[in-house]
């Protein structure tokens, strides 16, 4: 069922759309219910969750780093767009692709 995230591109790919939406609820729904709303609770909950799924998404981009031999400047560039908001949609549609070898697609 789950063939989709055997590889460590696979995971890093569905872990930037998880993170990304995670973003947006902190900084689109949490954020102002604390301060406008005086309800801090979302905020500690929705910090959590986007706080777990930023480090899974770090350690995958190391990880997909050294695997897949990519420079400095396409790892960096991963980790700055998964602080801006959006930046993680356009990193999995546009920066995580597979390579043409083919050789992300084969599970590790």
């Amino acid at each position: 069922m789950f063939n989709f995230l055997l590889t460590p591109l696979a995971r890093l790919r569905a872990v930037s759309i998880l993170e990304g939406a995670s973003l947006l609820v902190l900084l689109g729904i949490a954020m102002p219910l604390k301060y406008l709303a005086h309800e801090p609770a979302a905020v500690r909950v929705v910090g959590m969750v986007h706080g777990v799924l930023f480090v899974a998404y770090v350690l995958l981009l190391i990880q997909n780093a050294f695997a897949q031999r990519w420079s400095i400047g396409k790892a960096g560039l991963g980790l700055l767009l998964s602080v801006v908001p959006f930046g993680a949609f356009w990193a999995e549609r546009r920066l995580f692709q597979p390579d043409a070898r083919g050789g992300a697609a084969q599970p590790a």
